[in-house]
């Protein structure tokens, strides 16, 4: 990559006294302010609904006081972060600063910060955080089906765990890598100094992690018995424990909106000079393509769960049949946001993938503007394709052919992705480091999951394994098999350069072996599971299915070993400091390599100028003018 410099002053953020400091809000002043707010929310959900503020465990339940309390307390939450000093300071009248520690050291991973590179560790910390109690879920799952029958929870806890895994994944891992890579790589990689909505940035990540605690907290509320797609009419006859799932995922749908509008904001409006669209990066056009489905998407979930828990709250009948209402609706207004969800989780690993290969192979990347036409073509399709989860649901049978088609039509778009990356790996001398395993087990994994789509796209075969293991296992290979390699591919390659630190080589390659193997031995045994007729969701299954089973969790608990080394090498490189020796150690010529470690609060002491494409390896490297901010952080 070849760049030259456009100057331009660089505003430095005002220093605050040392007892503005000592005093100011933190993450302890927002713990104490939301439990507060919490409880102030109980108390008037009760005054409002005529009941007592003290909660028995006998007394009936009330919805109305949990909701309130819940909102309440994320309120209270994110004014204890500090996220109304800057509106109310403005409506005083008095000088507020946009910048939010940005050089205060650790403390600033605790609290509001608007650096874009310390929002994006928060993000891979706390996401790291409820990936590894959601890993937690599925192994107690499958412990429970180490047996035909009931033994280590009962039924109605079985299906809980079962919601709580599937809804803790789903929705935290929409972000899983726009919120750490996105948010810390995009500004760096399209020369720009921060986010377009730096505050705004700030708020999807806590957004998140209130969302994080609430979903948790659904065990004390006796838990949800729908998974993690909330059907009605289960979701409104559910105990107070549903409450916890319709505020997560519309905590989740608002982040995810708000995520999505920093990204296009950032994308379209703050390029460097020089980068224009067929320069850009191809992991920040999938960042791009993901985007547009978070904005279009996420409100048509926040919107459902509204409507739903006005009808657990005041006797509403959006949803209901016996008011003039329809459970089908509930459904299609859900798969009209799970399926663009299924890309917002896709698309990400497929920018990761086509931005890595290029380093590992040392050749341009192959078919670029065909894989932005396939990222795109994908984000367009993904509306379109959504009533093929509804084929066994009631759908009208002249809708069938159509869903069928646009089905089979978005396999197009997929395979531009999956041709450019095989085009890239043809004749290719690479190199198998750590990164490039993830991605080239993200070709076998997705490759599994497409063919295996084919099945449960269309009607005559999807009546058979709908609801059943086989479409459990597709799902997985698509998604865990796809965005988790790709996430833990990212990890590899990019943390160095966020962190300094460098894993051990031969325990990140222990966990990648360990981990691809177990994988596939944990979800190619579900297939034949699905077709011998075991449903999803269920803890009691027929004899003849219990060997099969037993192999499947025994892999289960081999693949959740191989993420215990992960954390093993984390501990292990944290502690002996494993320092990268080299600026830049994949001899990438992206920018981000460009500059050195660590990234100054202001990314570039003058804005690069792009005058070369991205991926031209064979070209010698020359890079000028990246020269990086005084300021050391």
């Amino acid at each position: 990559m070849t760049t030259t410099t456009a100057a331009v002053s660089t505003p430095q953020p005002a220093g605050r006294p040392l007892w503005r400091r000592l005093i100011g809000f933190n993450l302890l002043a927002a713990v104490i302010l939301g439990v507060g707010g919490y409880y102030l929310g109980w108390f008037i959900g009760h005054q409002i609904s005529g009941k007592s503020f003290a909660y028995q465990e006998n007394s009936s339940e009330n919805d109305v006081a949990l909701l309130l309390a819940y909102v309440f307390g994320v309120v209270g939450f994110l004014i204890g972060l500090g996220f109304a000093n800057y509106p109310v300071s403005r409506m005083l009248g008095r000088p507020a600063s946009l910048r939010e520690k940005e050089e205060e050291g650790v403390g600033r991973y605790f609290g509001l910060c608007t650096d874009h590179k310390v929002v994006g560790i928060q993000y891979l910390l706390g996401i790291g955080l409820f990936f590894f109690i959601g890993g937690v879920n599925a192994m107690l799952i499958r412990t429970e089906l180490l047996h035909q029958t009931p033994q280590f929870v009962g039924p109605g806890q079985y299906i809980s765990l079962v919601g709580m895994h599937g809804t803790m994944m789903m929705g935290m891992m929409t972000s899983g890598i726009l919120g750490p890579f996105a948010n810390y790589f995009v500004p760096i990689l399209i020369g720009a100094r921060r986010m377009a909505f730096p505050r705004i940035e700030a708020l999807t990540f806590w957004l998140l992690m209130a969302a994080g605690f609430i979903l948790t907290s659904t065990i004390f509320f006796g838990g949800f018995p729908t998974g993690w797609t909330g059907y009605e009419p289960l979701n409104d006859q559910a105990v107070m424990g549903m409450d916890s799932y319709i505020i997560f995922f519309a905590l989740v749908g608002l982040s995810m909106c708000l995520l999505g509008l920093n990204m296009l904001a950032t994308i379209i409006t703050m390029r460097a000079p020089g980068l224009t669209w067929s320069r850009l990066p191809i992991f920040v056009w999938s960042v791009l393509a993901t985007a547009v489905l978070m904005v279009l998407a996420a409100p048509m979930l926040v919107a459902t769960l509204i409507m739903a828990a006005l009808d657990r709250t005041i006797d509403t009948s959006f949803f209901i049949p016996g008011g003039g209402g329809s459970s089908y609706l509930f459904e299609n207004l859900f798969w009209f946001f799970g399926h663009p969800e299924v890309y917002i989780l896709a698309l990400p690993g497929f920018g990761i993938v086509l931005e890595l290969l290029p380093v590992f192979t040392r050749k341009p990347l192959w078919g670029y503007r065909l894989a932005i036409s396939g990222m795109l073509g994908v984000s367009l399709l993904s509306f379109f394709v959504w009533q093929h989860h509804l084929f066994v649901s009631g759908i009208n049978a002249d809708l069938r052919p159509f869903y069928m088609l646009s089905t089979e039509i978005i396999s197009i778009p997929t395979g531009f992705i999956f041709l450019c990356a095989m085009g890239t790996l043809w004749k290719a001398r690479s190199t198998l480091s750590v990164p490039m395993l993830f991605c080239l087990a993200w070709v076998f994994n997705f490759l599994i999951g497409g063919l295996s789509g084919v099945f449960v796209s269309d009607a005559p075969s999807d009546t058979g394994t709908h609801g059943s293991f086989f479409t459990m296992a597709h799902f997985h290979y698509t998604i865990m098999g796809g965005l988790i390699f790709t996430f833990f591919a990212a990890i590899y390659y990019w943390v160095p350069k966020m962190t300094g630190l460098r894993f051990n080589e031969r325990l990140a390659k222990l966990h990648f072996w360990l981990m691809f193997i177990a994988f596939n031995a944990t979800f190619m045994p579900l297939f034949a599971l699905g077709l011998k007729g075991q449903p999803r969701r269920v803890s009691e299954y027929a004899s003849n299915l219990h060997a099969l089973n037993v192999w499947v969790s025994i892999s289960a608990f081999v693949l959740g070993i191989s993420m215990l080394i992960f954390i093993v090498n984390t501990v292990y490189s944290m502690i002996f400091a494993r320092v990268a020796a080299e600026q830049n150690p994949w001899r990438s010529k992206s920018i981000e390599w460009q500059i050195p470690h660590p990234v100054p609060v202001n990314n570039f002491e003058q804005i690069p100028v792009f005058d070369s494409d991205p991926y031209d390896y064979g070209v010698p490297l020359t890079v000028a003018g990246t020269q990086p901010a005084s300021a050391g952080t």
